[in-house]
């Protein structure tokens, strides 16, 4: 014999109803089945609200009834055409009108009469589906499971007399002959004919009875989903399905919440050795989840996580627990007389504290009990008040192997810190069949996303990128990623997602990833750009490996990065800003990144996307020692200086590096040296020194007037103004057969830049077009230098080095 469930949202509709005909009608061709139904989907709900409606003398409880009654009465008329059922159905509805009303009379709702109440739903159910199958000519016998399960008269979630029970079950069918019985779930009568009820969901644990006292072949748990998953798939998209796992593995992630499964389904078949499979209703044909003794001997050791929302954490603690015995016993008598379920343990060895997990509604309830059992010690300061914490929620990874593979806690809390999931209580048993801990409810969606990944997803990592400043290098990096997409995903393992924007007019959210096809449309249409809102938006979205990546030359979005490092939030950023700022601010950025475990990578503050940080940092990091650094490091001004010769404009040789992109917005920064003296700071900094930007002697070439306009427009007017001062510049170094280079230098502790005039043996005289190039003199390259050189400026290669930043922000496995 076979006993099949079928949940809510299975029998939420005429049209679901048929589709648990043709499944049952399928298996019945083959053996007998019982099939237990629930009530329809909402259903209950409305039933109890209706009674705490009535109980308060609310007259709204009249229409929450009539929506019970015109549901039921429309369904078993869309059903069946039994004269008979409808009858009936209509007399189960004047049964439960007379019982509200009886409820709005006497100004109350016991627990006794919420288990009449809420039956109202399965028993309805049952005889309309019983109906259904007659209507298409199926033979089907009816039978109330108030007839065969018995229980104590713990209402609202009664304990079964197992005994009793099966012998009510084996004996009538035993004499049944019926091929198809239904019965209503949830629902069962105490020894003096009470009715009672198994608790929510408990028509799986109905199903379960049955088919343990029938010694059935299997029991079938029908659905909305095609079997347990390794997540939550509403919160976790990637989530897998379970083809197969063990009893105890199904208990542990239904106990901590898959509400796929009631966890006391479990039990009854696991003591017969009856394999259970979560079908789905919808998808028949899927293959589901298999639930038996077996345990997957192969593979991935860990076969959910699951969590549990709306959490408190309850801390007792003091000396006067130290080495008193008893207390444990005190404590945990007090919350079972208060019945409060406990769902989580952990105990410092030092006994002077002990952390429980329960439901949040239980907290206050929980206090009060337990300061009152240990007021005597509260009130000599031996034990201090209990401490309560809310918005906290249960994470578990589960796994019957893992007990057999080291590692796995390491790896679960390194995920989590990494990520700023901050951890409150842990708590794994000795049978390592899960591992628990306690976080704060707003960590759930990103927790569950880590872990997934990091045990579930093939060693792929998601990064989602918040840029601000989508300009040209911006722009370019989009195109760059868009491209390359499909090849880091399959090769890498790498999913790449854009999920914010930001240019200086408007800024873009898309929690599922921004269509990077049509991304610049889709921001055009963004709200409002505002650096504070968007900050606070990445940090509300609260996703799982985000990344902030400026392309600004703004003083005030570099000012931002402590904010992003603080939440575990890695920064990329060509904004050399923030590296030449304060020594002070510097230094608290490395800090930060180190504390919260969120890199800081901004290769291309030196050299665009030439390796000169990461080369530098390698050489420090190998105890290399830096001895000297001579540089070309403005792409921008080695692009104006060699397409400027004698007889040229210097303002039109500028405004052509502008318009090309090769100079800051405001070239000004170029010219003036500011830029190449931070760039020269920062090589310094990385380098192990602590120089300021003012420590950087800065000898400019541009003349008063130059430096001193008011703006863009009237800086390139005072280049045309002073255009014979650099026509002499340049005949000067032309005649003595040099040309002129803008040169950082590091020294003896001391940094420089200007420009020089260079002879034909300068590695620097051939350098060309935007070329920056970078030599390192080390003890171990006292004479010949380690040299970088490559283009050092533009769009394409800034936006290529930001993306070998992005990418490198990639853990390794």
């Amino acid at each position: 014999m076979r006993i099949l469930k079928f949940g809510g949202t299975s029998v939420g509709s005429p049209e679901n109803i048929q589709k648990v005909i043709a499944v049952v009608t399928q298996r019945a061709q083959k053996e007998n089945v019982a099939v237990v139904v629930s009530a329809i989907g909402g259903i209950t709900n409305k039933l109890l609200l209706a009674g705490q409606l009535a109980a308060k003398k609310d007259d709204t409880y009249r229409a929450v009834f009539e929506e019970i009654k015109d549901t039921h009465l429309t369904y078993t008329k869309v059903l069946t055409k039994s004269e008979e059922t409808l009858t009936q159905v209509q007399r189960l509805m004047s049964d439960l009108e007379a019982l509200l009303q009886g409820i709005f009379l006497i100004n109350e709702l016991s627990p006794k009469t919420i288990d009449k109440l809420t039956s109202f739903g399965e028993r309805t159910s049952s005889v309309m589906i019983t109906s259904a199958f007659a209507a298409r000519d199926i033979l089907a016998q009816h039978k109330d499971s108030r007839q065969l399960i018995i229980t104590d008269a713990t209402h609202t979630k009664a304990t079964v007399y197992t005994k009793q029970t099966h012998q009510a079950i084996q004996a009538y069918f035993k004499d049944s002959k019926a091929a198809i019985t239904i019965l209503p779930g949830f629902i069962a009568r105490s020894e003096t004919g009470e009715t009672t009820t198994l608790g929510r969901g408990g028509s799986d644990f109905t199903a379960a009875i049955l088919a343990a006292a029938l010694h059935a072949d299997a029991l079938e748990i029908w659905t909305d989903v095609s079997g347990m998953y390794s997540a939550n798939p509403t919160l976790v998209k990637q989530a897998q399905p379970i083809a197969q796992i063990s009893y105890h593995e199904a208990m542990e992630l239904s106990h901590f919440g898959a509400k796929v499964l009631y966890p006391p389904t479990i039990a009854p078949v696991m003591q017969k050795n009856i394999p259970l499979y979560i079908k789905n209703t919808f998808d028949p044909e899927a293959e589901g989840t298999c639930i038996s003794n077996q345990v997957n001997g192969r593979n991935n050791p860990i076969k959910g996580i699951s969590h549990i929302n709306d959490i408190a954490l309850l801390t007792l603690e003091g000396t006067g627990m130290i080495g008193i015995s008893g207390t444990s016993k005190r404590l945990f008598e007090t919350l079972s007389v208060q019945a409060i379920n406990v769902i989580l343990i952990t105990q410092a060895s030092s006994e002077h504290s002990i952390c429980l997990g329960i439901a949040k509604e239980d907290a206050q309830q929980a206090k009060e009990a337990i300061e009152s059992t240990f007021a005597y010690e509260i009130s000599k300061h031996q034990i201090d008040p209990v401490i309560i914490e809310k918005e906290l929620a249960i994470i578990a990874l589960v796994g019957e192997r893992m007990k057999s593979h080291q590692g796995i806690s390491g790896k679960m809390f390194s995920t989590l810190g990494k990520n700023n999931v901050n951890i409150r209580a842990i708590a794994q048993g000795a049978s390592e069949k899960n591992i628990s801990a306690v976080i704060a409810s707003k960590d759930v969606a990103k927790a569950l996303n880590s872990l997934h990944e990091r045990f579930f997803e093939d060693q792929s990592q998601q990064i989602n990128l918040f840029i601000m400043g989508v300009g040209n290098v911006g722009g370019r990096l989009l195109a760059q990623i868009k491209q390359q997409q499909a090849y880091l995903l399959e090769n890498l393992k790498l999913n790449l997602r854009v999920i914010g924007m930001s240019n200086s007019r408007t800024m873009l959210f898309e929690e599922e990833g921004i269509d990077l096809a049509t991304w610049s449309s889709a921001l055009d249409k963004g709200e409002k750009a505002d650096m504070v809102r968007f900050r606070e938006s990445v940090q509300n979205l609260n996703i799982r490996n985000s990344v902030f990546v400026d392309i600004t030359a703004n003083e005030d979005v570099a000012m931002t990065y402590p904010h992003y490092l603080r939440n575990s939030i890695a920064v990329v950023a060509c904004n050399k800003i923030a590296c030449a700022s304060a020594m002070q601010n510097y230094s608290l950025l490395k800090r930060l990144s180190k504390k919260y475990n969120a890199p800081f990578l901004f290769e291309t503050n030196v050299g665009a996307g030439l390796p000169i940080i990461d080369t530098l940092k390698n050489l420090m990091a190998s105890g290399d020692r830096i001895t000297k650094i001579q540089a070309v490091l403005s792409g921008s001004l080695n692009f104006v200086f060699n397409n400027f010769a004698s007889g040229d404009s210097f303002h039109d040789v500028v405004q052509q590096a502008k318009t090309e992109g090769y100079t800051e917005p405001d070239p000004r920064i170029d010219l003036s040296g500011v830029d190449v003296a931070r760039k020269i700071l920062i090589l310094a900094r990385e380098a192990g020194l602590e120089l300021e930007l003012k420590d950087v002697v800065n000898t400019p070439f541009l003349t008063k007037k130059n430096l001193e306009s008011t703006d863009v427009p009237h800086f390139f007017e005072t280049l045309k103004e002073d255009a014979s001062h650099f026509e002499a510049l340049v005949s000067e170094a032309s005649a003595q057969g040099r040309r002129l280079k803008y040169v950082a230098q590091l020294e003896h502790n001391q940094a420089s830049v200007g420009l020089q005039s260079v002879t034909a043996e300068s590695p620097f005289y051939h350098l060309e077009g935007k070329d920056n190039i970078v030599l390192f003199y080390t003890e171990r390259y006292p004479d010949q230098p380690l040299i970088i050189k490559g283009a050092g400026a533009g769009g394409d290669v800034t936006a290529s080095g930001l993306f070998s930043d992005i990418i490198r922000l990639r853990q390794a496995p």
